[in-house]
């Protein structure tokens, strides 16, 4: 089938590009919706504008379009982009948010085009464990839960992370996939990337117990 994948450059969105990929799809071409404001019901803020290096890494085309962020409004932001595009399906990385997934299937319903969602009620950790095992090079570029302090702000997901967060998720019942928001990943290497990127410049935005690690220079480097 030819898709269209919801790409914001966090790892469940990359990791849903590769299994379609996997699954024998054809994805065609990357969409991003760029929130106007940070509190958007449906979509990823933190270094959204990444997804660029992201459509050159794997070496598809990206389309964007700007959201209002306002409940139900944003749908159709979304709705807009999709109708434009010439594919048969939409691929999502949703995995337990039902408020996500059932907005994406009723405007493939309106549209015509098929709904897929590979991570869809899988076990978070074994999500994680995929994305170790793959390799994929994930950090935390946003934190807004108790347990989840300043320092894990561009910290690479791995086995000692998530172990770390294992013991956050029996403490304070954090999801270890950030499911419920408490956390924002970036990708910068996986194993349909043909480059990876590389953070030059960013800066820390902390306070009241949150913040995020925002790039203001990357580049797309050789994968060695």
């Amino acid at each position: 089938m030819r898709l269209a994948a919801l790409v914001t450059g966090g790892k469940d969105s990359v990791l849903a590009l590769y299994r379609a990929q996997q699954m024998g799809h054809t994805v065609e071409v990357l969409a991003t919706m760029i929130p106007k404001r940070e509190d958007s019901y449906m979509f990823h803020f933190p270094n959204i504008h990444l997804t660029e290096h992201i459509s050159r890494a794997v070496e598809l085309p990206l389309v964007t379009a700007e959201t209002s962020a306002i409940k139900e409004e944003e749908v159709e932001d979304l709705k807009r982009l999709l109708a434009s595009l010439d594919v048969e399906g939409v691929v999502s990385g949703a995995i337990a948010s039902s408020y996500q997934k059932q907005r994406i299937k009723r405007i493939c319903d309106e549209l015509g085009l098929k709904s897929v969602t590979p991570l869809w009620h899988e076990e978070p950790l074994d999500i994680m464990n995929e994305l170790i095992a793959l390799k994929f090079k994930v950090i935390i570029v946003g934190v807004y839960a108790y347990g989840l302090d300043r320092s894990w702000l561009g910290k690479e997901i791995n086995s000692a992370t998530l172990e770390k967060l294992m013991e956050l998720n029996k403490k304070y019942q954090i999801s270890l996939v950030g499911e419920g928001g408490e956390y924002e990943s970036l990708v910068l290497d996986a194993p349909i990337f043909k480059k990876r990127i590389e953070i030059i410049e960013s800066e820390i935005s902390y306070e009241n117990g949150s913040g995020i690690l925002v790039v203001k220079e990357a580049k797309l480097v050789d994968k060695d």
